[in-house]
């Protein structure tokens, strides 16, 4: 755990390959725009010149400052091909928003590996860090970084 790391911005060692490049939505930018209640389209991030995917990975994560990159957002991809951004509803007590409560299927996953991922080692991560196991565990999503993930969060 690095809890001296700025969980707003931090990227992952497990994403080195497009961190700079931007080609994907590192997971610092995924978990704020849950937070804001945004759906961000890999085909708008894209769209954005790489000084603005740059501006959203720098982007704080207080509460006005997702009001204002939701503001924000809306405006930079209303022309945009796929049109504006769409709303959500923000993120409130998703399972990694709880840290008293580790979630099933990332504890299976973790012991399907060998790992023992306990609820005390849940309780101390960074949220940025359980959102980052969670995003990654679920069903159907590609889990190559998945062991990636557990090394870098848990080691």
């Amino acid at each position: 755990m690095h809890p001296q790391l700025d969980q707003s911005r931090h990227c992952f060692a497990f994403e080195q390959d497009f961190i700079g490049t931007w080609r994907c939505i590192p997971l610092c930018v995924r978990r704020k725009l849950d937070l804001a209640g945004i759906k961000l389209k890999l085909s708008h991030w894209l769209a954005m010149s790489h000084e603005q995917r740059q501006r959203l990975v720098d982007w704080g994560d207080s509460p006005e400052h997702l009001a204002q990159m939701r503001d924000h957002l809306r405006v930079c991809t209303a022309a945009m091909a796929d049109g504006m951004v769409k709303d959500l509803p923000p993120a409130v007590k998703e399972p990694w928003q709880r840290p008293a409560q580790l979630p099933d299927q990332l504890l299976d996953a973790a012991r399907l590996r060998g790992i023992n991922l306990t609820s005390q080692a849940w309780m101390r991560l960074r949220e940025l860090d359980r959102f980052a196991l969670c995003k990654l565990v679920r069903p159907g999503h590609d889990h190559h970084n998945l062991d990636a993930a557990f090394s870098e969060v848990l080691g």
